[in-house]
């Protein structure tokens, strides 16, 4: 009886034990997506102004009329979404092109120095973000002279190191016999590279993709640095102009993230079958 009892007590000690990991893990998806969703509630409310707004979970009435303000509000509304998608899109692209040949050249390519410059790489990972604003800043505004135009804000992020390390971990992956069996029928480096090292890291791509364009399209501190008109501005510093002296137009404001925030999620939803699905590296048969 001992025995049949300690048996039957197991399973009732994994579902206890399961329930409280769902329990938990629901606990932390609400909170992760309540901010979410407190956004696009409040941006379906009236447009009006912070001391009068009337914070609930559940929303009264439903209104685009912040929405409508948003863009009423500014001549350059339309252009801080335009200015968001060239800098972020850029960014992304140039990141995905560099990054990915800097990432074959350290994982494939045989040359003097790779593994000190790789390293000096890693070290500059350390340095913090903010360390690098004030040398940055006068590079690009004193001695370029690039203030307030596409080129100061998508020059710093053009590549960064992280995308090279990433490339670089997952490329090492891929066997090189087939490489060496490419040489053989006769492709170039750039061949081999662009017809088979790039096909086989599709996941990487879409992984670097996502993080680089949702990282240069939240970016605010160095678009507020280097622009000083409101044609020039992103959406992120753009919203910034909703919040005056004595009070914050929250509604519209809300509205404005709204709209921000949609294009990440298009990207990602587009792109998410890439995390799923695995890359087959394992293609030559020996």
């Amino acid at each position: 009886m001992a025995l049949y009892s300690n048996h039957a007590g197991k399973p009732r000690v994994k579902t206890v034990r399961n329930s409280i990991i769902f329990i938990f893990l629901l606990l932390f998806a609400l909170a992760t997506i309540f901010p979410i969703y407190f956004m696009v509630i409040s941006s379906f409310a009236d447009p009006v102004e912070a001391g009068a707004v009337s914070y609930s979970i559940l929303p009264s009435k439903f209104t685009f009329a912040s929405f409508k303000y948003f863009f009423d509000y500014s001549e350059y509304s339309y252009r801080w979404i335009l200015n968001s998608l060239i800098v972020a899109t850029t960014v992304m692209v140039s990141n995905v092109i560099f990054a990915s040949m800097a990432g074959y050249a350290f994982s494939k390519l045989r040359f003097k120095g790779r593994g000190v410059l790789f390293a000096v790489l890693l070290v500059s990972m350390m340095i913090p973000y903010q360390v690098t604003q004030v040398p940055l800043y006068i590079l690009v505004v004193n001695v370029f002279e690039l203030q307030n135009t596409y080129s100061a804000l998508i020059m710093p992020g053009i590549v960064t190191v992280y995308n090279i390390f990433l490339a670089k971990q997952f490329m090492s992956s891929i066997p090189n016999e087939i490489m060496e069996s490419a040489k053989i029928e006769g492709c170039s480096q750039f061949t081999i590279y662009w017809r088979i090292i790039l096909p086989l890291s599709k996941t990487v791509l879409a992984v670097m993709a996502i993080l680089t364009f949702m990282d240069s399209w939240n970016t605010f501190f160095w678009p507020l640095l280097v622009t000083n008109t409101m044609d020039m501005q992103t959406i992120q510093v753009g919203l910034k102009n909703f919040r005056f002296a004595n009070t914050t137009f929250i509604a519209p404001m809300m509205a404005g993230a709204t709209i921000s925030a949609l294009p990440m999620f298009i990207l990602f939803f587009s792109l998410q079958k890439y995390f799923l699905e695995g890359v087959t590296v394992g293609a030559v048969k020996g």
